[in-house]
């Protein structure tokens, strides 16, 4: 995700403290590198590491530096690991640009191999340091700065916020596609960040520049162009009113809600960061040859796990066996070899448990591979590689966002596995279309928020008494259940199973009585299964909750249907997470809870 931070001033002044204090405020952004770069008379004084920012100010002076212009940058790690030298911002070749990004440029790999062919000095993975050559480039062959951001713009795939400044200028631009970008206009100076944060402690007059849009800093002014003909564009600034704990958490009462809706957006960048990952060819090459393929993770991470076993055999016709990791070294781990195959899942890239697994399954000269958030967590330096996730900085204890991404990658995966396998079960045509399905599904999690949002807060004040509940899928929305009766244990307290729903009818059934809360989640395949188990329970006193893509059936038979919106099958079962996670914070928030922190819990569990 990282953070990013620009500052113009009319005069010479210490900056350091400016963008150590801006730094401080966009951490949440990204904690594996601090950097800072001035521009002071002429030339470019760039301190960076990796560490935290309080560790690299302290290490590296930065409240001492001065100048007239400056840059911060908070890394979140995707191309290339922490360390110092992939840490931003970065300079151009000889030095006299300076440029920091966040985002994923997805195209960085054969961009970087471009300009070491043209000469130009390279001294990182980072696409970030891309984003500078990219300008530089054109700066080469004779362009204007607009111009050469303009056509940098073009070559740079992905979604990303950019910020670069010239020695022998006295301004800053910036630009952005897909990431978010805000302006802050004050007296005697202007500041342009990823996030508001940064700049609300400086000025509430703001400007929030559009995708494809170019900034340029002067002190006392700013403008914007068009990336595609340079025109003006006349963006009038507004005053923000909101206090600073509402901005930090975009607005929104708890990080968790506020997580939830950001899934559209990280789904998205992922997608960009999978097309453009030289990892994903080699792991679909390996799953392809594997004797067998185990996916690996606890909680949340096994559920999406289980999620992407029903997506290997439905659409590549390939068997993967999701596995608990303690379960693992117990049942699995004496049986595996060299020609199996594990991915290993978490979302910190630390659970003890998933790196025991993953200790006992090397031993046994397993290839192993990674899924992770953390880049240069144990996990991701412990595989032979590691798939980020994408997501940026998770706060809140229940995982949201993570998960839906694992489950994004593991679709992805299957469609890629699907196109390459020995067999499939798909047809050409269907292979065709994953692109087209893949491609739809943030814009597909944005209306499910939309569409559900009221009703699952009503829903939640009818059942919120309830204390005990069941909560039921088929096939893909099985792990679905799985996953959204444990949203419900660890953030309202209330015991919530979940379980194939047509294991319910084999003892748990005995359970119903008048007004008890089961959910159903459904594909638009398990409709006729559905149904059956809806009146299995409603004749028994059960208030039914179905959540489907609108169907007469389902409708005429539940006692509640939210409708998510047509989509593929297996998409559906992504969307069907979405009203589970809102059911359990509006229920937490409802009993006087804090959803973001709930008891007993920890963010990463890095014990046995």
């Amino acid at each position: 995700m990282c953070g990013i931070f620009g500052y113009v001033t009319d005069k010479e002044e210490a900056l350091g403290p400016i963008l150590i204090a801006a730094a401080e405020r966009l951490t949440y952004r990204g904690y594996d590198s601090v950097g800072a770069a001035t521009i002071h008379h002429g030339k470019i004084d760039l301190r960076k590491d990796t560490g935290k920012v309080g560790e690299v100010a302290a290490k590296y002076n930065i409240a001492e530096m001065r100048g007239q212009r400056g840059i911060t940058q908070l890394r979140w790690a995707t191309f290339g690991e922490p360390s110092q030298v992939n840490s931003q911002p970065h300079l151009d070749s000889d030095g006299d640009m300076v440029g920091a990004h966040n985002g994923n440029v997805v195209n960085n790999v054969e961009l970087r191999e471009q300009f070491m062919a043209e000469g130009m000095t390279v001294r990182s993975q980072n696409d970030g340091e891309t984003c500078v050559h990219a300008v530089e480039r054109y700066i080469n062959k004779g362009y204007q700065f607009i111009d050469a951001i303009r056509l940098a713009y073009g070559d740079l795939q992905g979604d990303y916020t950019f910020v670069i400044g010239r020695a022998d200028d006295d301004k800053l631009y910036a630009f952005k596609k897909g990431s978010g970008m805000v302006v802050g206009l004050g007296e005697g100076f202007t500041c342009v960040s990823s996030d508001l944060p940064s700049i609300l402690p400086l000025t509430r007059s703001v400007i929030r520049p559009q995708d494809g849009e170019i900034v340029t800093l002067w002190a006392d002014r700013v403008e914007v162009r068009s990336v595609k003909d340079g025109h003006l564009i006349d963006r009038q600034p507004e005053l923000v009113t909101e206090t600073m704990d509402a901005v930090q958490k975009g607005g929104y009462p708890h990080f968790m809600l506020k997580e939830i809706h950001e899934q559209a957006q990280v789904a998205r960048e992922l997608l960009h960061l999978l097309d453009g990952s030289p990892d994903v060819a080699p792991l679909v090459e390996k799953m392809k040859k594997a004797r067998h393929l185990y996916l690996i993770g606890c909680g949340t991470s096994y559920h999406a796990a289980s999620v992407g076993a029903v997506y290997f055999a439905q659409l590549a016709g390939r068997a993967a066996i999701p596995v608990l990791a303690p379960q693992f070294i117990a049942q699995y781990a004496p049986a595996v070899g060299h020609e199996d195959v594990g991915i290993f899942v978490s979302q910190s890239g630390e659970t003890k448990d998933v790196l025991n697994a993953l200790e006992a399954a090397e031993k046994r000269g397993m290839a192993c591979f990674g899924l992770a958030n953390v880049v240069g967590s144990t996990l991701t330096k412990a595989t032979s590689f590691c798939l980020p996730l994408c997501c940026g900085y998770e706060i809140s204890v229940p995982a949201t966002k993570t998960f839906t991404n694992q489950v994004v990658t593991f679709l992805y995966l299957a469609y890629r596995l699907a196109g390459e396998g020995p067999s499939t079960s798909l047809d050409d045509h269907s292979l065709r279309s994953g692109r087209r399905v893949l491609d739809s599904i943030p814009d597909l999690m944005d209306q499910t928020l939309d569409m559900v949002g009221p009703q699952i807060e009503a829903i939640a004040k009818d059942i919120n008494s309830w204390n005990d509940m069941y909560c039921l899928g088929y096939g893909a929305t099985y792990p679905i259940a799985l996953e959204g009766a444990l949203k419900l244990k660890e953030i309202t307290y209330a015991h919530c199973e979940g379980m194939l729903s047509t294991e319910f009818k084999h003892g748990p059934l005995s359970a119903v009585s008048q007004g008890y809360p089961i959910l159903f989640a459904a594909g638009p395949e398990d409709v006729p299964l559905i149904i059956s188990g809806i009146n299995e329970v409603k004749v028994r006193g059960a208030r039914t909750i179905v959540i489907a893509q609108e169907d007469p059936r389902l409708r005429a038979n539940g006692d509640d249907l939210v409708a998510l919106p047509p989509a593929d099958p297996q998409v559906n079962a992504l969307l069907a997470v979405l009203p589970l996670q809102l059911l359990s914070y509006h229920m937490s928030v409802l009993r006087g809870f804090d959803p973001d922190f709930p008891r007993n819990l920890s963010k990463t569990l890095t014990v046995d």
